[in-house]
């Protein structure tokens, strides 16, 4: 992986942990998810403009990954009304990329280093190993454990949905900049279903997690499907999770969530998984 394709993964990771952090943080789950998903439009809709529309044989992917992204935030939108950000974070993020290394490699013929694998794989367990705690409570919340993991497996689907996608619509960010707008219509038909009073409080109280919110995500996603036409989706998916480390530091300072010794340990397992993926070679 090119230094330029690893920065710039790492930075949508960053971006990525702040609107969970965001979502996590509100009173109101819904509408904090509805900010940061309508959030993206002011970013897709130029996007549309400026980029290729995605060629023919990326639409059945295009469908999909919609379908899968909906799925995801309702899910992910039902974790965190049960856990905590560090509890569903890792389950959710740690499962993916052994899914997505595993369909990658067995089922679409991609070939991984031994010591590629092994930084997956190293990611991964560190990640799974922090949502393996307590909640704040001093309780294991399984619930909680099931729907993240839950979560886990519509990342690992769009990711790999998107990733190939993304390679056959010759604009990875015109592939996305569909995918982004179209996600917010269909979300936003949803919550004015469910929530009907949601919608008018995201000009009143969701004005700053729209604009920081929907920005982050939708530049931190923007980032990873570029990543995706630029180096192994397995690869790119497991880096992207190392997100984890900036949700534990948001978690812990700003959400005034517990920290012992077990994440601490997982949080550097993460990260020398993470430098092992950059620099291993055989």
């Amino acid at each position: 992986m090119s230094l330029i394709v690893f920065l710039a993964v790492i930075l949508a990771a960053a971006l990525h942990a702040t609107w969970n952090a965001l979502v996590k943080g509100g009173d109101d789950k819904h509408l904090t998810m509805a900010c940061v998903i309508i959030g993206h439009v002011p970013l897709a809709l130029p996007a549309l403009l400026l980029q290729p529309f995605p060629a023919p044989e990326s639409w059945p992917y295009l469908v999909a990954g919609i379908l899968l992204h909906f799925g995801y935030q309702l899910f992910l939108l039902t974790s965190y009304r049960f856990g905590d950000l560090t509890q569903v974070y890792p389950i959710a993020r740690g499962s993916a990329p052994i899914i997505v290394a595993a369909v990658s490699v067995f089922f679409l013929g991609v070939v991984l280093s031994g010591m590629e694998i092994i930084a997956v794989m190293i990611i991964a367990s560190g990640i799974v190993s922090l949502g393996l705690v307590r909640s704040t409570a001093g309780a294991r919340n399984d619930k909680a454990a099931i729907l993240a993991l839950c979560t886990g497996c519509f990342i690992a689907s769009y990711s790999l949905v998107d990733g190939l996608g993304a390679r056959l619509s010759g604009s990875a960010l015109g592939y996305y900049a569909w995918l982004g707008m179209a996600n917010a219509v269909i979300f936003t038909i949803y919550i004015a279903f469910v929530k009907p009073d949601v919608l008018p409080k995201i000009t009143r109280e969701g004005r700053i997690t729209f604009w920081i919110g929907g920005g982050a995500s939708y530049i931190a996603y923007s980032l990873v499907i570029w990543a995706f036409t630029q180096a192994p989706i397995a690869l790119v998916t497991a880096l992207r999770e190392t997100s984890i480390i900036f949700a534990l530091g948001i978690g812990v300072v700003f959400l005034k969530e517990k920290i012992n010794i077990s994440k601490v340990i997982a949080t550097f397992i993460t990260l020398a998984g993470a430098v092992l993926l950059r620099f291993g070679k055989v």
